[in-house]
């Protein structure tokens, strides 16, 4: 068997128990609803909004895809932009994958495609989430005043993202921990690896790049939030500030849970957030939560999820990467 048919199928392995996983959170979410209720709800759904909030996701991916474009640019380099967009929309269905690891082959795709190390190409996955982590924060910020019941949440995850930004730019601090991690032999061979991630990751998060980076996906962010709030008023809710700030706090403070979760695509504990938070702030009833969670889900999540696979069948040779018989620089 070929090498490339060998990863289409790793991946698509990967992939089946986020998939399942996601269709019993779809299945449970009607449950909690009561399916006959919810059904009720979404049938009365005003479905003329739905393309409008779809539009709104695909503002957030078009802002997130110049922001992974830019940092490519940042690590010298120089994939045409349709390839690149290939690279970015392709990696959606990746999130499905157990704590998101199956992105890394992202790294891989560039560095198919480039000179650039596995490694460094890995940096530039992880600062696209840590900026995002830190810009639906940013989002969730006057939510998580009004409701300070969320403020742990809040402050250890800003603080675990924050910390990891400072100590990579104390590059004295940052070397020093990578010379002890030399001296452990546990650690020794994968040293080399996390050299490179260093450097790839001390460019990416200078002071310019990551304020660009968080103000970019801030603003990509508020559009789904803003996506959110319409579809809330397609399903009844009186439409409003007060609406408008929780649906906006609740979509971003959820968008964290589901990414610190480790879950597949923070399946159940994106959903679980979602459903929560508005039964609580918003008090629309169990039927509406439910049907609110799901609707909206399907505009983000399992939107981005089709259109990476759609990208997969037009553009086969993606997923079908041949694996170079050479060591990966460090």
């Amino acid at each position: 068997m070929k090498n490339h048919e060998k990863i289409s199928r790793s991946i698509f392995r990967r992939l089946l128990p986020g998939l399942v996983l996601g269709f019993a959170i779809l299945m449970v979410l009607l449950l909690l609803g009561d399916i006959r209720s919810v059904s009720a709800v979404v049938a009365r759904f005003n479905w003329s909004i739905f393309p409008i909030v779809l539009l709104l996701t695909l503002v957030n991916y078009i802002l997130r895809f110049i922001k992974w474009h830019y940092y490519l640019g940042q690590m010298n380099v120089s994939i045409a932009w349709p390839e690149s967009l290939k690279i970015f929309v392709g990696g959606f269905p990746l999130a499905v994958t157990p704590g998101k690891a199956g992105e890394v082959v992202k790294a891989v795709w560039i560095q198919q495609r480039s000179a650039l190390p596995v490694a460094k190409g890995v940096s530039i996955v992880v600062a696209e989430r840590i900026s995002d982590g830190l810009a639906v924060l940013l989002l969730s910020t006057l939510g998580v005043i009004a409701y300070p019941q969320y403020w742990p949440a809040f402050v250890f995850v800003f603080v675990i993202l924050l910390g990891l930004v400072v100590v990579s730019q104390i590059r004295s601090l940052s070397l020093f921990i990578l010379g002890v991690g030399e001296r452990i032999p546990l650690l020794q061979r994968a040293i080399p690896t996390l050299r490179s991630f260093y450097e790839g990751s001390f460019s990416l998060f200078r002071p310019g790049a990551i304020l660009f980076a968080v103000a970019l996906g801030t603003i990509s962010w508020l559009a789904e939030g803003i996506g959110f709030y319409l579809l809330l008023i397609g399903l009844g809710l009186p439409g409003g500030k007060t609406l408008f700030g929780a649906a906006v706090f609740i979509l971003a403070f959820s968008t964290v849970i589901g990414a610190v979760s480790t879950l597949p695509g923070g399946l159940g504990a994106a959903e679980l957030s979602i459903a929560g938070m508005l039964t609580v702030i918003v008090h629309p009833g169990a039927a509406v939560s439910s049907a609110a969670t799901l609707l909206i889900r399907l505009a983000t999540f399992w939107f981005s999820v089709v259109l990476g696979l759609g990208t997969w069948l037009l553009f086969p040779k993606l997923i079908g990467v041949s694996r170079r018989e050479k060591r990966v620089e460090s």
